[in-house]
């Protein structure tokens, strides 16, 4: 058993969280007598520096709400995009009546009005088929007459766009009559069941008070701001959009297009000195964040005075005795973490040893226990099954088809009868041969050859039976005959092509059984084909699924040969079906060449 040796604790404590406790206290008792020691806490550039990271992370922030927001209203375009009434409803079938046509009208406005409830910052959702359908939220909608619907800039967007969703810059939406919303638009085209062909366009209209409500609770100093361009330039939103629009105030457009996202460059100009902060988001705006340097850096003299000292005392040493101490608490949860991941690869021979009793050694006990029982639960339950797979296997051998019996022993009767002794001598002589086959339990692989005159009796039998009227055919390559392979193999084949085959036949001396054997590569393959009335592909799957379904025939059956075959040599191995109505039935068998 693999072992695992905690480290000595430091604090001779038996509680973790005492010692991580008394770590932490440490720790903060040796940083105020520091912080004491000084007069500030950080410098001027540490500051500056500082505040480009913090505005930075509100920018980030800002950019994830809006994002997020908008991924919402994609979520929405999806429902359109997914739901079978928008889809049916703007697809090209003219044989849709006008009766079905307000139906499904009913049901895709009532998804929009339901959307609606729970969303109140979205202004309108619009579906407009290129068959000249459209359907929106509202019951009753009269579009714009003055406006055209191939010049609006959201659905020029979406149809260039081939299915992506596009988000437009602020603009008036003027599609409903006597409606006119100040909105950011959401399109993308529909496509058709095939993702080839569109069938319209699904449009969202966003209030664009909600972006105004995510950037004018950002706080960036007295004077910082939130503003948003596009990929152009053109400002989507300003807190100062008024002073914008009369050349009171500017920005540094050029600037923000330029940097990359996450870059911060600083201005100075007559402003004052800002941070500028980008991030882009990824449907083409661009989130800008702008603070006043004289907001967030105050004090400067005794920053400059104190930095020296903060540096020293206040910031490395806590800093590494921090890092050593967690070091040296966290060991004993990573050696329990390593240990846990052993046993996710499988390893359930491994054992924690456990030094001291404190929350994680207990969690340690625990661990060693569950693993000790899940390996017992695993090998108890493995062994059942195979002993359970065995017992079903060795019962099946040993089933013995009464019907066959009967019907032989009856003809064994009937040729004494008729004094045909060297007949019934031959016959009793084939079917003792073929039961001690059946109910010997001693090997479950023999040679080849063995079961060449298992399958020889059993069809001197059933020939005997039918007085000579079955043909076969046995050609077996002699270079096979030394391999092993499952004893009782051919037999449930071959009477399944007697029985189900040829003996319905007209003129049973005209159906033929024929019994190959060959090897190819590394295995051996058996076919064993008929002439007979063949099978459907559904009587073929039927066939493996179950047993061979006659009443007459209630032997091992093909399905549980091929069972066999799969538990002894592994599931690439086993039994296909070839067959054709009144051409007749191939199986082929396939298993390992074993010496």
């Amino acid at each position: 058993m693999l072992k695992r040796r905690f480290p000595i604790h430091l604090f001779p404590l038996k509680s973790i969280q005492s010692n991580i406790s008394l770590a932490f206290s440490l720790l903060i008792l040796a940083a105020i007598v520091l912080t004491s020691l000084v007069s500030f806490q950080v410098s001027v550039t540490t500051v500056e520096k500082n505040s480009k990271g913090y505005i930075e992370e509100i920018i980030k922030q800002v950019n994830l709400n809006i994002q997020s927001y908008v991924d919402n209203m994609e979520n929405i375009s999806l429902l359109a995009l997914t739901n079978k009434d928008v889809k049916y409803y703007i697809s090209d079938n003219s044989f849709i009546s006008a009766e079905d046509r307000r139906t499904y009208e009913k049901q895709i406005s009532d998804l929009f009005q339901s959307i609606l409830y729970t969303r109140k910052d979205i202004a309108s959702i619009m579906v407009f088929g290129y068959n000249g359908r459209f359907v929106s939220d509202r019951r009753i909608t009269s579009l714009n007459p003055n406006t055209d619907l191939q010049e609006q800039e959201w659905y020029q967007m979406a149809r260039a766009a081939g299915g992506k969703s596009v988000v437009t810059a602020p603009h008036v939406q003027s599609l409903i009559k006597n409606e006119y919303r100040w909105v950011v638009s959401l399109s993308r085209e529909l496509k058709s069941t095939d993702g080839i062909t569109a069938e319209g366009v699904f449009l969202v209209d966003l209030n664009l008070n909600v972006i105004n409500d995510i950037c004018s609770n950002i706080n960036l100093g007295k004077k910082g701001y939130v503003f948003i361009v596009d990929k152009n330039g053109n400002i989507v939103y300003h807190p100062r959009q008024q002073l914008i629009d009369s050349h009171l105030k500017t920005e540094q457009i050029t600037d923000v297009l330029q940097a990359s996202s996450g870059d911060s460059f600083i201005v100075d100009n007559e402003e004052g000195k800002r941070i500028y902060s980008i991030q882009d988001t990824n449907f083409g705006w661009r989130i800008v964040g702008v603070a006043n340097t004289d907001d967030l850096i105050t004090s400067k003299d005794d920053l400059r005075n104190s930095i020296i000292l903060y540096s020293l005392y206040g910031l490395v040493i806590p800093v590494l005795i921090s890092i050593w101490l967690s070091h040296r608490l966290l060991m004993p949860i990573k050696e329990l973490q390593s240990d846990m991941k052993q046993v996710e690869k499988g390893n359930f021979n491994i054992q924690t040893e456990i030094r001291q009793m404190n929350e994680i050694g207990q969690l340690g006990r625990s661990f060693n226990l569950m693993v000790s029982r899940t390996k017992f639960l695993m090998e108890e339950t493995i062994q059942n099954q195979e002993n359970k797979r065995k017992s079903e296997l060795l019962l099946l051998q040993s089933q013995i088809n009464p019907h066959f019996l009967y019907n032989t022993l009856d003809s064994i009767v009937w040729m004494a009868e008729q004094k045909q002794h060297e007949e019934v001598v031959l016959m009793t002589s084939a079917l003792a041969k073929l039961f001690r086959a059946s109910i010997t339990k001693d090997q479950e692989l023999v040679p080849i050859q063995v079961e060449i005159e298992h399958i020889t009796n059993y069809l001197l039998i059933q020939k005997m039976r039918y007085n000579d009227e079955l043909n076969y055919v046995i050609d077996i390559d002699d270079d096979i005959h030394s391999y092993k392979t499952l004893k009782i193999l051919l037999q449930p084949l071959v009477e399944n092509a007697i029985y189900h085959g040829i003996r319905n036949m007209y003129g049973m001396d005209d159906g033929v059984i024929t019994i190959r054997g060959r090897q190819s590569g590394d295995q051996v393959v058996f076919e064993v084909e008929d002439n007979g009335h063949g099978m459907t592909p559904e009587q073929q799957g039927r066939l493996l699924l179950n047993n061979d379904g006659d009443s007459r025939t209630q032997g091992i059956g093909i399905r549980n040969v091929n069972e066999r075959i799969k538990l002894y040599f592994g599931h690439e191995y086993g039994i296909q079906i070839k067959s054709e109505i009144e051409e007749g039935t191939c199986i082929t068998i396939t298993i390992p060449k074993l010496d």
